[in-house]
C-alpha cells in the first residue's frame, strides 16, 4: 500500500511548513489527486487518519480534490476531460493521437493552521 508512504510525505511537508510558519496546529491539508495517478483516495485518507494521531496534525482533515483525466487530441484538435481513469483514444473522434495534460498529478495545494 504505497498510499501510506504518500500520507507520510504529506504529513512531513505539512509539519515542515508548520515549523517554518510559527503556528502550532494544522486544521486541514488540501491536495489534488489525478484520477489516473494510481493513488487510491480512500486508502490515502485511511492512512492519513491512522498516522496523524499524537502529532500537530491530530485534528486535521485531509481534503482531497480529484482531478479528472483531460487532454487534447492531435487529430481533431479538441480538448477533452473524462471520468475514465485510463484513456487511450480521443472520446470525440476515437483517434489514438492524444496528449494527456491532467489527471496524473499529486499536488499539495494548501493547509489551514491555527
Amino acid at each position: 500500500m504505497h498510499e501510506a508512504s504518500i500520507a507520510q510525505s504529506i504529513m512531513d511537508m505539512a509539519l515542515r511548513q508548520l515549523e517554518d510558519s510559527g503556528y502550532t496546529k494544522i486544521d486541514s491539508v488540501s491536495i489534488k489527486v489525478g484520477q489516473a495517478s494510481g493513488i487510491l483516495t480512500d486508502s490515502l485518507m485511511f492512512a492519513f487518519e491512522a498516522m496523524k494521531h499524537g502529532s500537530p496534525l491530530a485534528g486535521a482533515a485531509l481534503l482531497v480534490e480529484e482531478v479528472p483525466v483531460g487532454g487534447t487530441c492531435g487529430a481533431c484538435g479538441k480538448g477533452f476531460t473524462t471520468g475514465e481513469k485510463f484513456i487511450f483514444n480521443c472520446p470525440r473522434c476515437g483517434s489514438p493521437d492524444i496528449e494527456v495534460r491532467q489527471g496524473r498529478e499529486l499536488d499539495f495545494v494548501e493547509m489551514e493552521v491555527s
